[in-house]
Protein backbone atom coordinates (compact mmCIF):
# COMPACT_ATOMS: atom_id res chain seq x y z
CA UNK A 1 0.00 0.00 0.00
CA UNK A 2 1.10 3.62 -1.26
CA UNK A 3 0.30 6.51 1.59
CA UNK A 4 -0.27 10.06 0.54
CA UNK A 5 2.45 12.76 -0.07
CA UNK A 6 2.30 15.22 2.55
CA UNK A 7 2.14 18.90 1.76
CA UNK A 8 4.77 21.05 3.38
CA UNK A 9 3.87 21.98 7.17
CA UNK A 10 3.43 25.32 7.56
CA UNK A 11 5.22 26.48 10.62
CA UNK A 12 4.17 29.05 12.44
CA UNK A 13 0.18 28.77 11.47
CA UNK A 14 -2.48 27.39 13.61
CA UNK A 15 -3.58 24.13 13.55
CA UNK A 16 -7.65 23.86 13.13
CA UNK A 17 -10.12 21.88 14.15
CA UNK A 18 -12.97 20.47 11.81
CA UNK A 19 -16.05 19.52 11.40
CA UNK A 20 -16.81 16.74 8.91
CA UNK A 21 -21.04 17.05 7.78
CA UNK A 22 -22.12 13.75 6.21
CA UNK A 23 -25.06 13.24 3.93
CA UNK A 24 -26.01 10.41 2.31
CA UNK A 25 -25.30 11.44 -1.25
CA UNK A 26 -26.57 12.60 -4.80
CA UNK A 27 -26.16 12.17 -8.41
CA UNK A 28 -24.31 15.22 -10.04
CA UNK A 29 -27.19 15.86 -12.42
CA UNK A 30 -30.80 13.83 -12.86
CA UNK A 31 -29.25 12.29 -16.20
CA UNK A 32 -29.81 8.39 -16.17
CA UNK A 33 -25.78 8.51 -17.05
CA UNK A 34 -25.29 10.56 -13.71
CA UNK A 35 -27.75 8.52 -11.53
CA UNK A 36 -25.73 5.20 -13.13
CA UNK A 37 -22.55 6.37 -11.75
CA UNK A 38 -24.44 7.21 -8.43
CA UNK A 39 -25.87 4.06 -7.96
CA UNK A 40 -23.14 1.85 -9.34
CA UNK A 41 -21.17 3.69 -6.13
CA UNK A 42 -23.90 3.44 -3.75
CA UNK A 43 -25.05 0.05 -4.11
CA UNK A 44 -21.71 -1.63 -4.13
CA UNK A 45 -21.45 -0.61 -0.84
CA UNK A 46 -21.37 -4.12 1.06
CA UNK A 47 -22.93 -2.21 4.55
CA UNK A 48 -26.11 -1.24 2.14
CA UNK A 49 -26.03 -4.66 0.11
CA UNK A 50 -25.74 -7.84 2.00
CA UNK A 51 -25.11 -10.03 0.09
CA UNK A 52 -21.58 -12.00 -1.43
CA UNK A 53 -19.96 -10.04 -4.25
CA UNK A 54 -19.78 -13.18 -6.28
CA UNK A 55 -23.62 -13.24 -6.12
CA UNK A 56 -23.93 -9.64 -6.74
CA UNK A 57 -21.82 -8.28 -8.99
CA UNK A 58 -23.72 -9.79 -12.15
CA UNK A 59 -27.36 -8.28 -10.96
CA UNK A 60 -26.02 -5.49 -10.34
CA UNK A 61 -24.29 -4.65 -13.49
CA UNK A 62 -26.43 -6.93 -15.71
CA UNK A 63 -29.79 -6.03 -14.63
CA UNK A 64 -30.40 -3.14 -11.59
CA UNK A 65 -27.57 -0.52 -13.79
CA UNK A 66 -28.94 -1.19 -16.91
CA UNK A 67 -32.82 -0.69 -16.01
CA UNK A 68 -32.99 1.41 -13.23
CA UNK A 69 -31.01 4.40 -13.66
CA UNK A 70 -33.67 5.76 -16.14
CA UNK A 71 -36.72 5.21 -13.81
CA UNK A 72 -34.36 6.89 -11.16
CA UNK A 73 -33.22 9.79 -13.50
CA UNK A 74 -37.37 10.79 -14.12
CA UNK A 75 -37.75 11.00 -10.41
CA UNK A 76 -34.86 12.52 -9.46
CA UNK A 77 -35.87 14.80 -12.32
CA UNK A 78 -39.39 15.80 -11.06
CA UNK A 79 -37.37 17.16 -7.18
CA UNK A 80 -34.32 18.88 -8.69
CA UNK A 81 -34.44 22.64 -8.21
CA UNK A 82 -32.60 25.83 -10.21
CA UNK A 83 -29.65 25.58 -7.52
CA UNK A 84 -29.15 21.50 -8.19
CA UNK A 85 -30.31 18.42 -5.88
CA UNK A 86 -31.97 19.29 -2.18
CA UNK A 87 -30.34 17.04 -0.70
CA UNK A 88 -27.26 18.99 -1.77
CA UNK A 89 -28.25 22.21 -1.09
CA UNK A 90 -30.14 21.51 2.04
CA UNK A 91 -26.11 19.95 3.41
CA UNK A 92 -24.51 23.03 2.08
CA UNK A 93 -26.83 25.45 4.00
CA UNK A 94 -26.99 23.42 7.32
CA UNK A 95 -22.67 23.14 6.90
CA UNK A 96 -23.19 27.08 6.51
CA UNK A 97 -25.32 28.28 9.07
CA UNK A 98 -23.53 25.53 11.78
CA UNK A 99 -20.04 27.36 11.22
CA UNK A 100 -21.98 30.38 12.34
CA UNK A 101 -23.84 28.76 15.10
CA UNK A 102 -20.39 27.27 16.20
CA UNK A 103 -18.72 30.34 16.03
CA UNK A 104 -21.13 32.79 17.84
CA UNK A 105 -20.77 29.68 20.51
CA UNK A 106 -16.95 30.00 20.74
CA UNK A 107 -16.31 27.41 18.67
CA UNK A 108 -14.85 29.00 15.54
CA UNK A 109 -14.46 25.91 13.34
CA UNK A 110 -14.17 24.74 10.05
CA UNK A 111 -17.60 22.97 8.92
CA UNK A 112 -17.44 21.05 5.33
CA UNK A 113 -20.34 18.97 3.83
CA UNK A 114 -19.33 15.80 2.36
CA UNK A 115 -21.79 12.86 0.62
CA UNK A 116 -21.10 9.00 1.39
CA UNK A 117 -21.92 8.73 -2.45
CA UNK A 118 -21.52 11.01 -5.12
CA UNK A 119 -19.78 14.53 -4.91
CA UNK A 120 -18.17 15.98 -3.09
CA UNK A 121 -16.75 12.52 -1.67
CA UNK A 122 -15.45 12.24 1.73
CA UNK A 123 -12.17 11.57 0.64
CA UNK A 124 -11.86 14.66 -1.56
CA UNK A 125 -13.32 16.64 1.39
CA UNK A 126 -10.85 15.41 4.27
CA UNK A 127 -7.96 16.15 1.93
CA UNK A 128 -9.03 19.68 1.28
CA UNK A 129 -9.59 20.03 5.40
CA UNK A 130 -5.79 18.77 6.24
CA UNK A 131 -5.00 21.52 3.36
CA UNK A 132 -6.47 23.99 5.41
CA UNK A 133 -4.88 23.45 8.42
CA UNK A 134 -7.43 21.08 10.45
CA UNK A 135 -5.28 18.67 12.72
CA UNK A 136 -8.83 17.47 14.57
CA UNK A 137 -11.51 16.31 12.64
CA UNK A 138 -15.04 15.36 14.31
CA UNK A 139 -16.99 13.39 11.86
CA UNK A 140 -21.16 14.12 12.57
CA UNK A 141 -23.42 11.89 10.14
CA UNK A 142 -26.68 13.62 9.56
CA UNK A 143 -28.31 10.49 10.15
CA UNK A 144 -29.95 10.68 13.83
CA UNK A 145 -30.38 7.08 14.27
CA UNK A 146 -27.54 4.71 13.72
CA UNK A 147 -27.41 2.21 11.49
CA UNK A 148 -24.65 -0.22 9.71
CA UNK A 149 -25.92 1.15 6.03
CA UNK A 150 -25.54 4.62 7.23
CA UNK A 151 -23.79 5.68 10.21
CA UNK A 152 -21.03 2.75 9.68
CA UNK A 153 -20.78 3.07 5.70
CA UNK A 154 -19.57 6.71 6.62
CA UNK A 155 -17.03 5.93 9.45
CA UNK A 156 -16.02 3.07 6.32
CA UNK A 157 -14.83 5.97 3.98
CA UNK A 158 -12.97 7.57 7.24
CA UNK A 159 -10.86 4.57 7.60
CA UNK A 160 -10.71 4.06 4.08
CA UNK A 161 -9.36 7.34 3.39
CA UNK A 162 -7.23 7.33 6.62
CA UNK A 163 -5.98 3.92 5.39
CA UNK A 164 -4.40 5.82 2.81
CA UNK A 165 -3.02 9.13 4.63
CA UNK A 166 0.39 9.41 5.90
CA UNK A 167 -0.20 12.25 8.82
CA UNK A 168 -3.49 11.51 10.49
CA UNK A 169 -5.52 13.84 12.04
CA UNK A 170 -6.95 13.30 15.63
CA UNK A 171 -10.55 11.66 14.40
CA UNK A 172 -13.75 11.59 16.72
CA UNK A 173 -16.92 10.03 15.32
CA UNK A 174 -20.50 11.09 16.59
CA UNK A 175 -22.47 7.71 15.99
CA UNK A 176 -26.20 8.70 16.94
CA UNK A 177 -28.33 11.59 19.14
CA UNK A 178 -31.76 9.97 17.99
CA UNK A 179 -33.00 10.69 21.37
CA UNK A 180 -31.27 14.37 21.65
CA UNK A 181 -33.64 16.46 23.22
CA UNK A 182 -32.89 19.54 21.22
CA UNK A 183 -33.44 17.43 18.16
CA UNK A 184 -36.84 16.27 19.81
CA UNK A 185 -37.73 19.89 19.90
CA UNK A 186 -36.56 20.57 16.69
CA UNK A 187 -39.02 17.85 15.93
CA UNK A 188 -41.35 19.15 17.78
CA UNK A 189 -41.17 22.79 16.84
CA UNK A 190 -41.60 21.66 12.94
CA UNK A 191 -45.15 19.55 13.80
CA UNK A 192 -46.41 22.31 15.85
CA UNK A 193 -45.62 25.15 13.33
CA UNK A 194 -47.49 23.06 10.69
CA UNK A 195 -50.64 22.59 12.45
CA UNK A 196 -50.63 26.19 13.40
CA UNK A 197 -50.86 26.77 10.18
CA UNK A 198 -53.11 23.87 8.78
CA UNK A 199 -54.85 22.35 11.43
CA UNK A 200 -54.01 18.65 12.76
CA UNK A 201 -54.76 15.65 11.09
CA UNK A 202 -56.44 12.32 12.51
CA UNK A 203 -52.82 10.54 11.68
CA UNK A 204 -49.31 11.72 12.62
CA UNK A 205 -47.62 9.14 10.20
CA UNK A 206 -43.85 9.02 11.00
CA UNK A 207 -42.44 7.24 8.17
CA UNK A 208 -38.09 6.46 8.40
CA UNK A 209 -36.27 4.56 5.53
CA UNK A 210 -36.35 1.11 5.98
CA UNK A 211 -33.56 -1.63 6.29
CA UNK A 212 -33.90 -5.62 5.98
CA UNK A 213 -35.33 -6.66 8.21
CA UNK A 214 -32.17 -9.37 9.36
CA UNK A 215 -30.44 -6.49 10.13
CA UNK A 216 -32.37 -6.06 13.63
CA UNK A 217 -32.18 -9.89 14.46
CA UNK A 218 -28.37 -9.30 13.86
CA UNK A 219 -28.07 -6.85 16.44
CA UNK A 220 -28.24 -3.08 14.81
CA UNK A 221 -30.24 -0.79 16.66
CA UNK A 222 -31.64 1.05 13.72
CA UNK A 223 -35.39 -0.09 14.61
CA UNK A 224 -35.28 0.25 18.40
CA UNK A 225 -33.83 4.13 17.89
CA UNK A 226 -36.39 4.77 14.91
CA UNK A 227 -39.13 3.96 18.00
CA UNK A 228 -37.41 5.72 20.91
CA UNK A 229 -37.52 8.89 18.42
CA UNK A 230 -41.10 8.34 17.87
CA UNK A 231 -42.17 7.53 21.15
CA UNK A 232 -40.22 10.83 22.66
CA UNK A 233 -42.09 12.90 19.88
CA UNK A 234 -45.33 11.49 20.75
CA UNK A 235 -44.84 12.51 24.49
CA UNK A 236 -43.73 16.22 23.66
CA UNK A 237 -47.11 16.62 21.14
CA UNK A 238 -49.15 14.92 23.81
CA UNK A 239 -50.68 12.58 21.68
CA UNK A 240 -52.63 9.79 22.31
CA UNK A 241 -50.88 6.18 21.33
CA UNK A 242 -53.01 5.66 18.32
CA UNK A 243 -52.96 8.74 16.83
CA UNK A 244 -48.86 8.93 16.11
CA UNK A 245 -48.13 5.69 13.89
CA UNK A 246 -44.49 4.32 12.78
CA UNK A 247 -43.70 2.93 9.39
CA UNK A 248 -40.65 2.07 7.06
CA UNK A 249 -40.25 3.48 3.51
CA UNK A 250 -37.76 2.53 0.25
CA UNK A 251 -37.56 -1.26 0.22
CA UNK A 252 -35.47 -2.66 -2.35
CA UNK A 253 -35.42 -6.53 -3.60
CA UNK A 254 -37.43 -9.17 -2.28
CA UNK A 255 -36.45 -9.56 0.84
CA UNK A 256 -38.92 -8.95 4.15
CA UNK A 257 -37.61 -5.40 5.40
CA UNK A 258 -38.85 -3.54 8.59
CA UNK A 259 -42.40 -3.13 9.12
CA UNK A 260 -45.39 -1.87 8.81
CA UNK A 261 -44.43 -0.32 5.82
CA UNK A 262 -45.66 3.28 4.66
CA UNK A 263 -47.92 3.17 1.38
CA UNK A 264 -49.53 -0.01 2.23
CA UNK A 265 -50.07 1.45 5.58
CA UNK A 266 -51.61 4.84 4.06
CA UNK A 267 -53.72 2.68 1.81
CA UNK A 268 -55.10 0.72 5.41
CA UNK A 269 -55.93 4.11 6.93
CA UNK A 270 -57.95 5.70 4.02
CA UNK A 271 -60.17 2.14 3.56
CA UNK A 272 -60.78 2.21 7.59
CA UNK A 273 -62.54 5.99 7.18
CA UNK A 274 -58.99 8.01 7.92
CA UNK A 275 -59.86 11.35 6.10
CA UNK A 276 -56.68 13.20 6.83
CA UNK A 277 -52.90 12.05 7.54
CA UNK A 278 -49.74 13.75 8.48
CA UNK A 279 -46.35 12.48 7.47
CA UNK A 280 -43.10 13.04 8.57
CA UNK A 281 -39.91 11.75 8.25
CA UNK A 282 -37.60 12.03 11.77
CA UNK A 283 -35.04 10.36 10.14
CA UNK A 284 -34.13 12.29 7.57
CA UNK A 285 -32.80 15.43 8.16
CA UNK A 286 -32.75 17.12 4.84
CA UNK A 287 -35.52 16.72 2.03
CA UNK A 288 -34.24 14.57 -0.55
CA UNK A 289 -35.82 11.88 -3.17
CA UNK A 290 -37.11 9.91 -0.51
CA UNK A 291 -39.33 12.67 1.10
CA UNK A 292 -40.28 14.74 -2.04
CA UNK A 293 -41.08 12.23 -4.48
CA UNK A 294 -41.43 9.00 -2.51
CA UNK A 295 -43.27 10.86 0.13
CA UNK A 296 -44.94 13.89 -0.83
CA UNK A 297 -45.73 12.95 -4.29
CA UNK A 298 -45.96 8.47 -4.89
CA UNK A 299 -47.59 8.21 -0.81
CA UNK A 300 -50.01 10.93 -0.88
CA UNK A 301 -51.29 9.53 -4.56
CA UNK A 302 -51.29 6.21 -2.99
CA UNK A 303 -53.43 7.90 -0.03
CA UNK A 304 -55.75 9.72 -2.73
CA UNK A 305 -56.76 7.27 -4.85
CA UNK A 306 -57.25 4.83 -1.82
CA UNK A 307 -60.17 6.83 -0.54
CA UNK A 308 -58.14 9.74 1.75
CA UNK A 309 -59.16 13.23 1.21
CA UNK A 310 -56.58 15.20 2.38
CA UNK A 311 -52.51 14.16 2.60
CA UNK A 312 -50.22 16.80 3.79
CA UNK A 313 -46.22 16.23 4.10
CA UNK A 314 -44.51 17.93 6.88
CA UNK A 315 -41.09 18.74 5.47
CA UNK A 316 -37.65 18.09 6.91
CA UNK A 317 -35.59 20.23 9.51
CA UNK A 318 -33.29 21.35 6.76
CA UNK A 319 -32.43 24.86 7.96
CA UNK A 320 -34.56 25.29 10.55
CA UNK A 321 -33.62 27.63 13.33
CA UNK A 322 -34.16 24.95 16.43
CA UNK A 323 -32.41 22.04 13.70
CA UNK A 324 -29.02 24.36 13.56
CA UNK A 325 -29.16 25.11 17.27
CA UNK A 326 -29.04 21.18 17.94
CA UNK A 327 -26.61 20.18 15.39
CA UNK A 328 -24.78 22.56 17.00
CA UNK A 329 -25.33 21.60 20.44
CA UNK A 330 -24.52 17.66 19.63
CA UNK A 331 -21.10 19.08 18.03
CA UNK A 332 -20.05 21.21 20.60
CA UNK A 333 -20.52 18.03 23.15
CA UNK A 334 -18.24 16.35 21.19
CA UNK A 335 -15.91 18.90 20.83
CA UNK A 336 -15.34 19.05 24.48
CA UNK A 337 -10.92 19.45 24.91
CA UNK A 338 -10.42 20.42 21.66
CA UNK A 339 -9.72 24.26 21.97
CA UNK A 340 -10.36 25.72 19.08
CA UNK A 341 -9.17 29.43 19.73
CA UNK A 342 -5.94 29.91 17.74
CA UNK A 343 -2.91 30.82 19.65
CA UNK A 344 -1.80 34.03 20.38
CA UNK A 345 0.41 35.33 17.53
CA UNK A 346 3.74 35.82 19.22
CA UNK A 347 3.34 32.33 20.40
CA UNK A 348 2.89 31.24 16.11
CA UNK A 349 5.90 33.44 15.36
CA UNK A 350 7.95 31.75 18.08
CA UNK A 351 7.20 28.33 16.55
CA UNK A 352 8.11 29.31 13.43
CA UNK A 353 11.22 30.57 14.44
CA UNK A 354 12.22 27.56 16.30
CA UNK A 355 11.69 25.35 13.17
CA UNK A 356 13.60 27.61 10.77
CA UNK A 357 16.32 27.10 13.94
CA UNK A 358 15.90 23.64 13.41
CA UNK A 359 16.30 23.81 9.60
CA UNK A 360 12.80 23.63 8.46
CA UNK A 361 12.16 25.16 5.00
CA UNK A 362 11.32 28.82 5.13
Amino acid sequence: MSFSREPARAHGTAARVGVLLCNLGTPDDPSPAAVRRYLAEFLSDPRVVEIPLLVWKPILHGIILRTRPKQSAAKYASIWTQEGSPLRVWTQKQATLLTGYLGERGHPVLVRPAMRYGNPGIADVLDRMKAEGVDRVLVLPLYPQYAGPTSASVFDAVYAWAAKTRALPELRFVNHYHDDPAYIGALEKRVRDHWAREGEAERLVLSFHGVPERSLTLGDPYHCECQKTARLLRERLQLAPERLLVTFQSRFGKAKWLQPYTEPTLIRLAAEGVQRVDVMCPGFTADCLETLEEINIEARAAFLKAGGRSFHYIECLNDQQEWIAALAAIAIRHLQGWAAQPPEPAALAAQSERALALGAAA
